[in-house]
């Protein structure tokens, strides 16, 4: 078995320790110049990489933005509003480590849905034409579903059928 003199085994180790920096290890990211650093918590991002003789310096996100995982970003994302001109309304505020979470108002139903942000997408619920009446009114998650009215019947404001009368 050939052995490798001191001097070549230490600096094919630095070459490894280099190449590490490509692939980090899940609780590290890797800096600009290749190193591997720890991440930051949930609700804080870096101010200033690690370095051999400190830790990785991380801050709080400001107001209006947040961070939900563990990262080595130098900025929080920014908070997701939610307008009650386009129908939503703000279910849960956002802090530090969580973004808002939006729902509907009254009337309005949600076109885009996820779990982490509730509604990001709100659309008034449809309108029952006249001659048509509310078989199921809408909800925050369903469209209003119309029926027109029997024979005999009329609906002029589109939300119950009237029997005619002589």
């Amino acid at each position: 078995m050939k052995r490798w003199p001191p001097t070549t085994v230490k600096a094919r180790c630095v070459a490894v320790f280099t190449v590490h920096g490509l692939g980090c290890d899940p609780k590290e990211y890797t800096t600009r110049d290749g190193q591997c650093c720890p991440v930051c918590y949930e609700g804080t991002v870096v101010r200033r990489d690690c370095t051999q003789q400190l830790g990785t310096k991380c801050g709080p996100c400001e107001y209006g933005t947040y961070m939900n995982q563990p990262n080595g970003l130098n900025k929080c994302f920014p908070c997701t509003s939610c307008d009650p001109g386009h129908g939503l309304f703000v279910q849960q505020e956002c802090r530090a480590t969580h973004n808002t979470v939006c729902d509907v108002l009254p009337g309005y139903l949600c076109k885009s849905f996820a779990d982490d942000t509730g509604c990001s997408l709100a659309e008034k619920h449809k309108l029952c034409a006249a001659g048509e009446r509310i078989l199921e009114p809408g909800t925050s998650r369903t469209d209003t579903v119309c029926e027109r009215c029997k024979p005999g019947y009329f609906s002029q404001d589109g939300v119950n059928c009237t029997a005619w009368t002589m």
